[in-house]
């Protein structure tokens, strides 16, 4: 029996320094963040608070904390809005473009700094009209459209705490966090536009209504594609018609650095749904901080584009928060990137369209800074370069990964597509409770890894454990957290003893994440993915982000999917879900070729038992990969329900791939 926790086989020797032409322009291209952080973490951070942002009332302690509960910039007042808009406006920045938005069919709008001020304002009147006050709690159900940010904003002007719900979300989850949070409002719309077709929301709001959340008192509603509703007299409101009669005067509210600014529900398989709690200083502090020196983010001429979505919390930190705190402008798009602009379907069918909508944008728009997930990376591998060489994407600077640990070969593959390269590459670890980036390269900084986080950032402290809570100095273990962070949730939503059970217990004085991760020779870091997804094969405990790692290696693997399942002999069997690049067949000798790879690059251990050969994987709205599903698919058990899955139809697409692939 292996005595490590996490046992290490991939290894990745590659590296990427950061070229002189990018140091000589970067925000920091040396240590000195990272020693001023050592030598006074705390100091650090005061500094960082009172550089980035600009408070009304200056705090008289940095940091106060009393495990697990922590209170950064205590006796601070602020306004995140007034970091967001106002004072840029002041500075003579108003005509700013603040946004870039594009919808899915092509229509465009760009907000500048004092336009997206004065939305904002009239919308904080309209809250308060609805007789909604400080800390009060709102739901905010919505497509990627410019009223999403200019929504959260406007509650942040007034202090009432936002909760945002994915758009892809049923109306059970609508009614699980709108209960918990005593929501008093709901804003919507009546669709957006997903795949070329109005995704329906206004009627998941009504169905929810009509089973729970009965402290909803008013739902108002934009009017993005044209559907029709059912509008309920006295509770249902349209959003452009309440703002037709909104002042624009709306004076911002100093906060208490510790006012909660919104809460963001994390699903549980089996519990009810999280709700984590991020205040004002320490939140804003750190993606302001993060947004600047992760991204290099030169404001003056930089056109930045996170293209994950608002109802996940790297939309809240690097869509809204961050780049509206440091004066950037982005880009912000409503749909799926292979859904072209309409007058480029040419017809009907999805089948003819081209996938290059992303490359479009960036070329159109002349995009600097590309932060998106490895499950869309892989996807664009899987469609194949003819779409990236479409277009010119010599603007891109900066490119980031975020989500999930991403393989060296699709990290490869961005690098050498997507970034010409020459374009360093900020692979980042955090997590909702972590509110900001935690591990992750300074691209000025750092010589990277493919496939590495790299390095905590300056002022963030992460330590790998064994089963026993002792310090892994190099292999496999535990990702750990030993000092508070200005952003770190402050707690989960009206359960304190769950918040303590979940994320401190665990460890003594240390804050579990629930992921696997390694340390190399190098000290740098690698996450393994959730510890839930570790294999135990013949007592070798295995992640499963090593072999999807090996099988992406194998010139013919677009992306794989990997399950640990029961077999009597070895305790679990590794299973291999491969989806396979454009031109490659698929057949009985390709499945053995990959199933050796793997053997070749990890050991005979983590040889699978079985590759299955599929045409796509079960993932949910988000780009999560329903591990679930797949192992019932290789243990022969019922499903169950599939509805949260983008595409249901997958599923008997990848049991009919199973069943036509040999096992041994």
């Amino acid at each position: 029996m292996s005595n490590q926790a996490i046992e290490e086989f991939y290894i990745e020797n590659r590296t990427f320094p950061p070229s002189e032409i990018f140091q000589s322009g970067a925000l920091t291209a040396d240590q000195t963040l990272y020693e001023e952080a050592d030598a006074d973490y705390e100091a650090f951070w005061a500094r960082q608070a009172r550089e980035l942002l600009t408070w009304s009332k200056d705090f008289h302690t940095t940091l106060e904390w009393d495990l697990p509960y922590a209170e950064w910039f205590v006796g601070g007042e602020l306004n995140v809005t007034v970091n967001c808009l106002d004072r840029h406006v002041e500075n003579g920045d108003g005509d700013k473009v603040a946004f870039h938005w594009e919808g899915e069919p092509g229509d465009k709008r760009s907000i500048t700094y004092k336009e997206l001020l004065v939305e904002v304002s009239k919308f904080a009147n309209v809250l308060k009209d609805l007789g909604l006050q400080k800390s009060d709690r709102v739901a905010i159900y919505m497509p990627m459209i410019l009223e999403l940010p200019i929504a959260m904003l406007a509650c942040a002007r007034i202090g009432v705490a936002h909760s945002v719900i994915f758009g892809g979300f049923s109306p059970d989850a609508i009614i699980d966090r709108c209960e918990d949070a005593d929501a008093q409002l709901i804003i919507t719309a009546d669709a957006g536009f997903r795949r070329g077709e109005p995704s329906l929301l206004k009627v998941n709001v009504d169905a929810a209504l009509e089973g729970g959340a009965p402290t909803v008192k008013n739902v108002v509603v934009v009017n993005r594609c044209d559907s029709p509703v059912t509008m309920v007299q006295g509770r249902d409101h349209w959003w452009h018609e309440l703002m037709e009669g909104a002042s624009e005067s709306c004076p911002a509210l100093p906060m208490d650095s510790e006012q909660l600014l919104y809460l963001l529900y994390t699903s549980g398989t089996t519990a009810k749904p999280k709700g984590i709690m991020h205040t004002t200083g320490g939140y804003l502090t750190q993606v302001a901080f993060t947004h600047k020196y992760v991204f290099d983010i030169h404001p003056e001429t930089d056109v930045y584009w996170c293209a994950a979505d608002i109802g996940w919390v790297t939309g809240h930190s690097y869509i809204v928060y961050g780049p509206l705190a440091n004066g950037c402008t982005s880009v912000m798009y409503e749909g799926t990137p292979d859904t072209p602009r309409q007058e480029l379907r040419g017809s009907e069918d999805r089948s003819s369209w081209s996938k290059d909508r992303l490359w479009d944008i960036i070329e159109r728009y002349g995009v600097t800074q590309l932060y998106t997930a490895p499950t869309a990376i892989r996807t664009f591998m899987k469609w194949g370069n003819e779409e990236v060489k479409k277009h010119d994407l010599s603007s891109l600077r900066v490119l980031g990964t975020v989500g999930e640990p991403i393989n060296p070969e699709a990290w490869m593959w961005y690098h050498e597509n997507i970034g010409g390269a020459q374009t360093p590459i900020v692979d980042t670890w955090w997590q909702t409770e972590t509110g900001g980036n935690m591990i992750t390269p300074l691209p000025g900084v750092t010589t990277t890894k493919p496939g590495s986080a790299c390095f905590a950032i300056p002022g963030v402290y992460a330590e790998i454990v064994d089963d026993d809570g002792k310090k892994v100095t190099q292999g496999g273990g535990y990702l750990t957290i030993t000092h508070p962070w200005p952003s770190m949730l402050r707690g989960i939503w009206g359960d304190p003893q769950r918040y303590l059970d979940t994320y401190w217990s665990t460890y003594e004085g240390r804050y579990f994440a629930g992921d696997g991760a390694k340390i190399d020779e190098d000290g740098y870091l690698w996450l393994l993915g959730r510890v839930d997804d570790v294999m135990n094969v013949s007592g070798h405990r295995i992640s499963t982000a090593e072999v999807e790692s090996a099988l992406v290696d194998h010139p013919s693997v677009a992306e794989a999917a990997v399950v640990g399942a029961t077999d009597e002999t070895t305790g679990q069997a590794i299973i291999g879900y491969v989806i396979l690049r454009g031109g490659f067949d698929s057949t009985d000798e390709l499945r053995e070729e990959i199933r050796v790879h793997v053997a070749t690059k990890l050991g005979p251990i983590a040889r699978p038992k079985a590759v299955f050969l599929v045409p796509d994987l079960p993932k949910t709205r988000s780009g999560k990969i329903m591990r679930r599903l797949l192992r019932d698919v290789a243990e022969g058990r019922d499903l169950g329900d599939t509805t949260t899955l983008a595409d249901s139809t997958v599923v008997s697409a990848i049991q009919e791939g199973a069943k036509e692939s040999n096992e041994d």
